[in-house]
């Protein structure tokens, strides 16, 4: 499988906020996914989700949350590590998804590589 953009999510500090503009510039649709506050978004393109942002604005990350699949999550964290970023110590399991780390490249850009379980990996044809 190659390795390829397979989720992002938008954070606000107003998710109700949020939802209006995307529905009215985009033309999106929203279903609550996960914890309260965090809808799927449809018709985007790509499998993402609009959520409550997890750190204030200042320290926080800015943009958008992209996540990567990948066959072996091990193995990428290592391969992330041999060439010169950095991966958060914690590895988070979300049931009926997969598993998933954060990592930085050489340039500081932040972003999750994810180990999907195989039922969520066919659903999102990766």
């Amino acid at each position: 499988m190659p390795n390829k953009l397979a989720h992002f999510a938008i954070e606000a500090e107003n998710v109700d906020r949020a939802r209006v503009f995307y529905e009215t510039v985009f033309g999106w649709t929203f279903e609550p996914w996960g914890p309260p506050g965090s809808y799927l978004i449809q018709n985007a393109g790509v499998h993402g989700a609009l959520q409550s942002r997890r750190e204030p604005m200042p320290a926080g990350r800015k943009g958008y949350e992209c996540s990567f699949a990948v066959d072996d999550l091990d193995r990428s964290i290592q391969l992330i590590r041999n060439s010169g970023g950095w991966v958060d110590d914690h590895i988070h399991t979300i049931p009926t998804v997969g598993r998933l780390v954060s990592f930085r490249d050489t340039e500081q850009n932040q972003a999750l590589i994810i180990q999907y379980e195989a039922a969520r990996r066919r659903e999102l044809e990766l």
